[in-house]
């Protein structure tokens, strides 16, 4: 399991109902200070399994680095 605050990739539904993935990187400043760029990702998806099982095939996520909007 990883930490909490740390979630790369975001599931949520646009404004026309399909789910959407955006997969999240963090890096930091010389101060410590998270910087987080953000990529939407061209695929559209029926439901949020559809999403995860993408996102386990192209980016070897795991269990408990998704977060839900």
């Amino acid at each position: 399991m990883t930490d909490p605050k740390y979630r790369p990739f975001l599931i949520n539904k646009d404004v026309d109902g399909n789910v959407r993935l955006t997969v999240r990187t963090t890096r930091y400043n010389s101060q410590g200070y998270p910087l987080v760029t953000a990529e939407l990702q061209q695929e559209l998806f029926k439901t949020n399994a559809a999403a995860r099982a993408f996102a386990q095939e192209n980016f070897n996520a795991r269990q408990g680095e998704y977060a839900a909007k």
